[in-house]
């Protein structure tokens, strides 16, 4: 949440960060290749300014791809939502063009392209639309079994999603006191560039004592024990130096 956010909620808010996860784009072409994609190229994707599969800055990183000369059908997000917040934040950090004219959020004016509800909208959209893109949660491309792009991050590689990819984006984030934090085209040879956290927000000061008590018993839960099931459901789970700092945060919340 914003500063200006903050400030409009009745009592102190905090920030407590859960997982790591990845948002991936996804593409229906014929044969499902492997494609590699730079951030200048998504942005300019869908910003509309390419606008086919067989476009040089597309072909240039994919050598030995075919790839067809098929009008892109960008798909995005129809709601707002973190997904889409981590993506345009990526584009944003990627590309001065698209931050100057869209910018990001959870919501945003979207250039070109067909929108869809939730993830589950956009994997839809993309499954039965050929010469489709959009972008998903991993573990929605995984379910769906989509392809999807490795993209290439700050140190020049090309990576895949993956736990391990996004933990090594988690490594690296600097991580402030109050846990509001980016981890877009983190440093790292092997972190993979549109990764994110999600968070609860828990009010400090919890007004009903019972229901405070057992919110706290959950949270401690959920770290010491929950976060052990994260890869499973292909999520990152949170470096034991930073459940340790969460773990403290949640000892500072009072019912």
């Amino acid at each position: 949440m914003s500063d200006e956010n903050l400030a409009k909620a009745p009592r102190k808010l905090l920030h407590i960060p859960t997982v790591a996860g990845a948002d991936v784009i996804s593409y229906n072409l014929p044969g499902s290749p492997k494609l590699q994609l730079d951030g200048p190229t998504a942005a300019a994707i869908f910003l509309g300014t390419i606008r086919k599969w067989n476009d040089p800055a597309i072909t240039g990183q994919n050598p030995g791809v075919t790839l067809p000369d098929q009008d892109i059908l960008v798909v995005h997000r129809s709601d707002g939502s973190g997904t889409t917040y981590i993506f345009t934040d990526y584009l944003s950090s990627v590309s001065p063009d698209w931050k100057a004219k869209v910018g990001k959020g959870t919501s945003v004016n979207w250039p070109v392209g067909l929108g869809g509800k939730g993830n589950e909208g956009v994997s839809g959209q993309v499954k039965q639309s050929p010469g489709a893109i959009g972008y998903i949660e991993l573990a929605y491309a995984k379910q769906n079994q989509l392809p999807y792009a490795a993209m290439k991050n700050s140190s020049g590689n090309y990576i895949e999603a993956s736990i391990a990819s996004v933990t090594a984006a988690l490594a690296t984030a600097q991580i402030p006191d109050d846990f509001r934090f980016s981890m877009v085209n983190p440093p790292g040879a092997d972190a993979y560039p549109i990764s994110g956290t999600t968070w609860l927000l828990v009010y400090q000061e919890q007004k009903d004592h019972e229901k405070g008590q057992k919110l706290v018993e959950f949270l401690k839960w959920a770290y010491k024990e929950g976060e052990k099931m994260a890869a499973k459901l292909d999520y990152a789970p949170l470096p034991d130096s930073v459940q340790a700092r969460v773990l403290a945060r949640i000892d500072e919340i009072k019912f």
